[in-house]
């Protein structure tokens, strides 16, 4: 009954569809990019999506509502936003298994819809993970309408799902099978590392070409005369930042119409973070309590340190709860959230950006540490599989592998702070190397990498 229905209704429906679109945008240049994920909070499918309006692509961007997308992105009229509709909020009421299957119905339905009630692409690019319904239906899509299928690889999805799942679990195992055989029908792959690259080639015979990350434009170094106004602005909101003088924050003071550095000032670090299972956040807060604790014995000359964390997740409360009960006195933790427009100038601002992602393949490189460098902040990352092709220890940045490693890089980078001779030649020597690093932004490489597949 039911093959009878899809036969002589959905695929003559469809079908008609395509002819109409093909002949209606036929010689247009014209890319579809799906994110089954918060479209603001999807940075590289942002940057694609920008890219392709440069260069000529009317583009389609879907993906689910939340924090807005770049401005860039919402005032071109290259580019077309289609919000999916989040499914219904009945996680509490139901099991694992059942949920799952509820919401993929619903994303599945919601997906096919835009898909096939908009125009016609040539090409469609999709973010995996997650890879179930996204690899499904966008593949199914590119058969009906004769486009391109492009899978963009920055993780394996069944990895994910398996910090929160046993690696043998049925949803893990499904999402791994969905992966191993649709990543094979996309026309071109791209991935994040080069160690992705391999290990993609070698488990499942898939090539894929080395995108890496790149920090876009908006990413730069500020004076100190934008540092110290963007901070007063922010110590209207929150009190740890202001200065005991008028119009200075602890860290900055204007004095004859020209911002200056407080020559004792406390150290200032950052951290990004999706308060998922990928980033164990617990590696900070105990170098901190070590941080502190060496304050209070008077170990060695320390500032007080502020500490802001950005972002938001599903952990977060639970960390939270957990900052709450530090009685700390020389280090502060404050958790902003801020406007994609303000998140540029807060890493240019600190004085070292601290990454915890550990990768849940071991295979994807942080877009954290990317932003920050291309800011020109050193950073302190968590050491893994691959980190080495963006991250060289005591070249441009450091690695630690334990909070005890991040607490004496912490230590070593602040004592005396800031007349530490040997931290400042150090800041120095990071510094130069990711001039290098910002060279090649975003754009230039995308253009020189992704843009000829798309222009055969």
């Amino acid at each position: 009954m039911w093959s009878v229905y899809l036969l002589f209704t959905i695929f003559p429906i469809l079908f008609l569809i395509r002819e109409l679109c093909l002949n209606l945008y036929k010689g247009h240049k014209n890319v579809c990019i799906v994110v089954l994920g918060d479209l603001g909070r999807s940075p590289r499918m942002q940057y694609h999506a920008m890219s392709f309006a440069k260069e000529g692509y009317i583009v389609d961007f879907i993906g689910y509502p939340g924090s807005l997308p770049l401005k860039q992105i919402r005032e071109n009229s290259s580019i077309h936003i289609y919000y999916l509709h989040p499914p219904p909020d009945i996680e509490d009421r139901l099991s694992r298994l059942p949920y799952y299957v509820i919401k993929t119905i619903w994303q599945t339905s919601n997906l096919i819809w835009i898909l096939f009630t908009k125009h016609i692409s040539n090409y469609i690019l999709i973010q995996n993970p997650p890879a179930i319904p996204t690899i499904l239906v966008c593949w199914f899509y590119s058969i009906v309408v004769d486009s391109k299928f492009i899978i963009d690889w920055h993780n394996y999805a069944h990895t994910l799902m398996a910090l929160t799942l046993k690696d043998d679990h049925l949803l893990v195992k499904f999402a791994k099978a969905i992966e191993t055989y649709f990543g094979s029908k996309a026309h071109y792959n791209f991935c994040v590392s080069q160690a992705m690259k391999e290990d993609l080639q070698l488990k499942w015979g898939i090539k894929a070409e080395v995108l890496y990350d790149r920090p876009s434009n908006e990413f730069q170094p500020i004076s100190l005369t934008e540092k110290h106004i963007f901070l007063l602005k922010l110590s209207e909101k929150y009190n740890v930042l202001k200065g005991s003088e008028e119009s200075s924050t602890v860290f900055t003071k204007y004095i004859e119409n020209e911002a200056q550095l407080y020559s004792k000032r406390p150290g200032f670090i950052i951290s990004s973070t999706s308060w998922t299972e990928d980033e164990d956040f617990s590696v900070l807060l105990n170098a901190l309590q070590e941080y502190e604790n060496a304050f209070e014995q008077d170990i060695c000359k320390l500032p007080d340190l502020i500490c802001m964390i950005t972002g938001k997740g599903p952990l977060k409360e639970f960390y939270m709860a957990i900052i709450k009960l530090k009685n700390w006195k020389h280090v502060t933790i404050i958790t902003p959230w801020l406007e994609n427009e303000e998140y540029p100038k807060m890493l240019a601002s600190a004085d070292l950006g601290i990454c915890l992602h550990i990768s849940s393949s071991g295979l994807d490189l942080p877009m954290k540490i990317i932003d920050m460098f291309g800011c020109e902040l050193p950073v302190c990352a968590y050491n893994f599989k691959c980190l080495s092709e963006l991250v060289k220890h005591k070249e441009n940045g450091m690695i630690f592998s334990n909070d005890k490693e991040l607490a004496e890089q912490l230590k070593s980078w602040f004592v005396d702070f800031p007349n530490n001779d040997i931290q400042h030649q150090l800041d120095i020597k990071f510094r130069e190397e990711l001039r290098k690093f910002q060279k090649n932004r975003w754009h230039g490489n995308w253009s020189s990498i992704a843009l000829p597949y798309f222009n055969q």
